[in-house]
């Protein structure tokens, strides 16, 4: 690829075929020889938070879109419209819904009708923070099983590096396919934020890497039929690590910030001044919030691949191994915190009343994987404390303990010793706090309440 290696390459998504349901897609200028047709421009494997919002995005740029998960009730939740959306692609999934170049399906076979098929899904930790592989390789092995010639069989789920070449472009080879030749692969990992629409899906840069050169075009030619730009990098390895580094990062900083949260508490300094102070450095600094704990499909979960495989090869990393160390111990540190308030008001842990404020994992998003509030609802249970919550995307939930806990309609009904702000959703009303309530915010954004003190 020569001087083309690193080159940010910007598409005029404006522009939308005439009729776009005779567009057919082909890898012509790649493929010996030609593609076939397709029934579909892309399959979405996976319609979570990630693959659902990717479907819709391609769907509008006018691509013949199957839609596949294997779970019939997530199917059902996305048909009635439920699904936890930005307005901006709630409109997009009706319009979708009522457009035949969009279908919805269980059945994996209909993935050999689609010229690509892009893998959107999940790759968790278990509780020993291990990666869990399983959910990746049987989505990848369902798309090796249905591969045909002519197709781009693309990964997006952030998982360790190598992965793209052992889950697919090994397994394609055992079935008889030259790879870059008559069926191409490449990785492109999701960056979406959930929840959040300051930067539009379609307008975040993707960064891709394929098997060959021939797969990376390929990948580009299918990502730009939406995707505002596009970053080409050697390999598939490069294009793996480079999320890792992403989302490692933030992981870092994180654990900063939280440490800083805790050294200003301890020299009775603001903190949240502080970082607003660091911030007017026009360079060299990136503000972060210090937190109750960090969840998501993301960070908590995404350093763990990087060290799992680096343990395997003997490789030192102890920055990243002690940043992940102290924001696994961050909930159980807001359960200490909680203890230390309730006791310098002269009440004792055990027994008292303690309202949590938000569970999900950030706010305006109805999602509670890996949320520290999960942990620290189990903490305080486990501690003695009489616990509840309040959300309104959530009527009940499931403690890490196994207790299931129902959520409070009326708050202020709890009559709560202290009360724990741990996720701040947009139009949070917290009028119901009482002037004699002890208030512990740990989401470090501005509250006036009389009795609130920081994390």
């Amino acid at each position: 690829m020569g001087s083309q290696d690193h080159l940010v390459t910007t598409f005029d998504t404006t522009i939308k075929p005439e009729n776009p349901e005779s567009v057919v897609w082909r890898l012509d200028a790649v493929t010996q020889p030609k593609a076939a047709t397709f029934d579909f421009d892309v399959a979405i494997v996976g319609l979570g938070y990630v693959g659902l919002p990717t479907a819709l995005a391609f769907h509008n740029s006018g691509s013949r879109v199957l839609a596949l998960d294997v779970s019939p009730k997530r199917l059902s939740v996305i048909r009635a419209q439920d699904a936890d959306l930005l307005d901006t692609d709630r409109t997009r999934l009706r319009n979708a819904l009522d457009d035949d170049r969009f279908e919805l399906s269980i059945d994996p076979s209909m993935l050999s009708r689609a010229a690509a098929v892009i893998v959107c899904v999940p790759t968790p930790v278990d509780d020993h923070l291990i990666p869990d592989l399983s959910i990746l390789r049987s989505a990848c092995a369902m798309v090796v099983e249905q591969a045909v010639p002519g197709q781009l069989a693309m990964l997006t789920s952030t998982s360790y590096v190598g992965c793209t070449t052992d889950m697919l472009v090994e397994p394609l080879t055992d079935r008889g396919f030259d790879v870059g030749r008559d069926i191409y692969v490449a990785f492109s990992a999701e960056r979406i934020n959930p929840g959040v629409d300051d930067v539009a899906h379609d307008d975040v840069p993707r960064v891709i890497g394929g098997a060959t050169p021939e797969c990376e075009e390929a990948a580009v030619v299918l990502l730009s039929r939406y995707a505002a730009s596009v970053y080409r990098v050697h390999s598939l390895a490069t294009a793996e690590m480079t999320k890792l580094l992403e989302n490692t990062f933030r992981a870092v900083n994180i654990a900063l910030a939280n440490e800083f949260a805790d050294i200003c508490r301890a020299l009775e300094i603001p903190v949240t001044e502080v970082i607003s102070a660091a911030a007017t450095k026009p360079y060299g600094f990136m503000p972060f919030l210090p937190g109750p704990g960090v969840g998501g499909h993301c960070i908590p979960c995404d350093p763990h691949y990087l060290l799992w495989q680096l343990r395997k090869q003997r490789v030192a990393a102890p920055m990243i191994t002690q940043a992940m160390v102290e924001i696994a111990a961050r909930p159980t540190k807001v359960v200490d915190r909680v203890r230390e308030i309730l006791a310098n008001s002269g009440i004792g842990l055990g027994g008292a009343r303690v309202l949590v404020v938000g569970v999900s994992y950030k706010p305006d998003v109805a999602d509670l994987r890996e949320s520290p509030a999960l942990e620290i609802l189990a903490g305080l249970y486990d501690s003695g404390a009489i616990v509840s919550f309040v959300d309104p995307h959530f009527e009940t939930l499931t403690l890490s303990n196994g207790v299931v806990l129902d959520g409070m309609t009326d708050p202020a009904v709890f009559d709560a010793d202290l009360v724990l702000l741990h996720t701040r959703h947009a139009g949070s009303d917290l009028s119901w706090v009482s002037a004699d309530q002890l208030v512990l915010d740990a989401t470090y954004r501005n509250v006036d309440l009389p009795q609130r003190v920081l994390l």
